[in-house]
């Protein structure tokens, strides 16, 4: 047995692709392209926001302690408009919300608390304290605040925060260009009525949502025939255009698993077998800076070794602060069958009531049941056993989606 044929355990394998992996040159981009990006650099507030007194209602700004019945109204108060006058004993200024809160004034009465007539309001409260209804400056954040860390990925929140600090464009990382390749001659694209021994392409289109998914640009995606010259000129193209390729089928033991044949040819294949369940045959390779998956062809090993390598390494790529699932302890509420490889089984994770995580699996785990991914939200971690673990049991689990909320 040569040193590529030892099953490394997930955890090496792991810590092998991401010493590879090596992040990306940054780039800018306007802010409306900036969406999904990684962020190179952390953001600093240059000014703080709000910039100046703010009113949180419509309605009138008041001195707090004018105990005046009939108070004579100055302005306009439009938001975006700067008050000219002055607030004092026995005046108010009308005020509409987001607008500045005029000098002298140091509380907001909303207008719903107040009776208007003839060009004069009463206040309608026994009360009114300093700093009512006001957002005072810099309540939002502080100039010279780190507001978002270097490594976030941008979402719409994120995005709204840069344009309100000024930010037009964004230095992020770069974004993987990925090819992905399904390979062999059973596979037919899925408007074609499968032969005899032959099934419908699943992987291509499960690989390329997750990669876009996960940040990359799916720059080829094909399916490749059982055929040496075929796989050759797929492996040159996607080494011109890609950072990464990622191909299912063609690396186990078989005589037409030529992949694994091939790999060896034009780049350093760094392992081929994982203890784990599903996905012992992954091979892995580089060629210069370029990282080479070589996923296994059952569609449940396929996506279960994407999250588990590729994904990491993507992440790796754009400069993601985090770039490993969370794992979390869990309480099976079923009997779990393990296997003789740690096991990564699709399961449902949810929020007890009592605050608790617990896991149950989606059903029958085998490696071709596609369907077992169906309202998953993450990896039950099942270590090698030949006893049944019973129901209770206390196990780790992999989070890939939010754990689901306490029912009732």
């Amino acid at each position: 047995m040569t040193d590529l044929d030892r099953m490394l355990h997930p955890d090496e394998a792991r810590a092998i692709v991401l010493a590879q992996a090596r992040p990306l040159p940054t780039e800018t981009v306007p802010l409306e392209e900036a969406g999904g990006r990684v962020l190179a650099h952390a953001l600093v507030a240059a000014e703080s926001l709000p910039p100046f007194r703010a009113s949180t209602m419509d309605g009138f700004a008041v001195v707090s302690s004018d105990a005046t019945e009939q108070r004579n109204i100055l302005g306009s108060g439009l938001a975006g408009a700067v008050p000219a006058e002055t607030v004092s004993m026995g005046s108010v200024a009308r005020i509409m919300t987001g607008a500045p809160v005029p000098d002298g004034a140091d509380a907001v009465v909303p207008v719903e608390r107040t009776s208007e007539a003839d060009g004069k309001v009463r206040i309608l409260l026994d009360a009114v304290l300093p700093g009512d209804n006001i957002r005072p400056v810099g309540s939002d954040m502080v100039a010279g605040a780190e507001v978002l860390p270097a490594g976030t990925r941008l979402t719409g929140p994120y995005l709204g925060l840069l344009a309100s600090l000024g930010e037009a464009s964004v230095e992020v990382g770069g974004r993987p260009r990925v090819a992905v390749f399904s390979t062999g001659d059973e596979v037919v694209a899925p408007d074609v009525e499968p032969g005899p021994g032959q099934i419908r392409d699943a992987n291509r289109f499960t690989l390329t949502y997750a990669a876009g998914q996960a940040g990359g640009e799916v720059v080829l995606s094909r399916h490749v025939p059982d055929d040496e010259a075929a796989l050759r000129s797929a492996f040159a193209e996607a080494l011109e255009t890609a950072d990464v390729i990622v191909t299912s089928g063609g690396v186990s033991m078989g005589d037409r698993d030529l992949v694994k044949a091939l790999l060896g040819d034009f780049a350093e294949v760094r392992f081929r077998r994982v203890f784990m369940k599903p996905g012992k045959p992954l091979n892995f390779a580089t060629a210069g800076e370029k990282l080479i998956f070589g996923l296994p062809g059952n569609p449940v090993s396929c996506l279960v070794s994407f999250h588990m390598f590729a994904l990491p390494a993507l992440a790796v790529m754009q400069g993601l602060a985090t770039v490993e699932h969370e794992t979390v302890s869990v309480t099976t509420t079923a009997d779990v069958q393990p296997s003789d490889r740690i096991e990564y089984q699709r399961a449902v994770i949810v929020v007890a009531e009592d605050g608790q995580l617990t896991a149950l699996t989606t059903g029958p785990q085998q490696s071709s049941r596609l369907q077992s991914f169906v309202g998953a939200n993450g990896f039950l971690v099942v270590p090698p056993s030949t006893e049944t673990i019973p129901g209770g049991s206390v196990l780790d689990a992999i989070l890939y989606a939010p754990p689901f909320g306490a029912k009732g």
